[in-house]
C-alpha cells in the first residue's frame, strides 16, 4: 500500500461518516508532517450550508491548526475530484498537493471540467495526483445515489447533481 492510499482509506473513512448521515459521501483530510491537521465530511444537507464540503471543513479545521491561511508541506487527500469552490479555497490556501480518488464528471474543476488548480493565470498552481483508490471512492459514491433512488433512504434535498444522474466512473 502506497503512503497515499493509507492516507486515502482516512478521507474514506471520513467519506463513510457522511454516508451514515445521508450526506453526499465525501470525505477530506489535510496532512502536515506526517500528521492529520484538518478532516471534513460533506454536511451540506445537515447544516443548511451549499459550502460545507468536505474540503471546505478541513481547510477550516487545517488553518485553525496551524494558525494561519497558508498551507506550506501540506497535502489534501479527498474522495471525490473538488468543484470549483473548494477547488478556488485550495488555491488560495496554498496548498501543495492535492490528492482525489474519483473524478466527478458533473463538477470536477481539478482536471475534468476544469483545472482551477493547475491553471497558469493564477499566483498559485497545485500539484496534483488522480484515481487513488478509485474504485473504493466511486463504489461508495454509486451505492449512496442508487440507495437515494431506490430504497427510500431519502433524497438529498438538493436533488441530483448538476446534469441529471451521477456518473460515477
Amino acid at each position: 500500500m502506497t503512503e497515499d492510499e493509507r492516507w486515502m482509506e482516512h478521507a474514506l473513512r471520513e467519506a463513510e461518516l457522511a454516508y451514515k448521515r445521508k450526506e453526499v459521501p465525501i470525505g477530506a483530510i489535510i496532512v502536515h508532517k506526517d500528521r492529520i491537521i484538518g478532516r471534513g465530511y460533506n454536511q451540506v444537507e445537515t447544516l443548511k450550508d451549499p459550502t460545507a464540503h468536505a474540503e471546505m471543513i478541513a481547510i477550516t479545521a487545517a488553518a485553525a491548526h496551524l494558525a494561519n491561511h497558508r498551507f506550506e508541506r501540506c497535502t489534501l487527500y479527498v474522495t471525490l475530484e473538488p468543484c470549483a469552490m473548494c477547488a478556488g479555497a485550495i488555491v488560495l490556501a496554498r496548498i501543495p498537493r492535492l490528492v482525489f480518488g474519483a473524478a466527478d464528471p458533473k463538477a470536477g474543476a481539478c482536471g475534468t471540467l476544469f483545472n482551477i488548480v493547475q491553471d497558469k493565470r493564477l499566483n498559485h498552481r497545485v500539484d496534483l495526483a488522480s484515481g487513488v483508490l478509485e474504485a473504493q471512492c466511486s463504489a461508495l459514491m454509486k451505492d449512496f445515489f442508487k440507495k437515494v433512488r431506490t430504497s427510500g433512504m431519502g433524497k438529498p434535498q438538493g436533488g441530483e447533481p448538476q446534469g441529471g444522474k451521477p456518473e460515477w466512473n
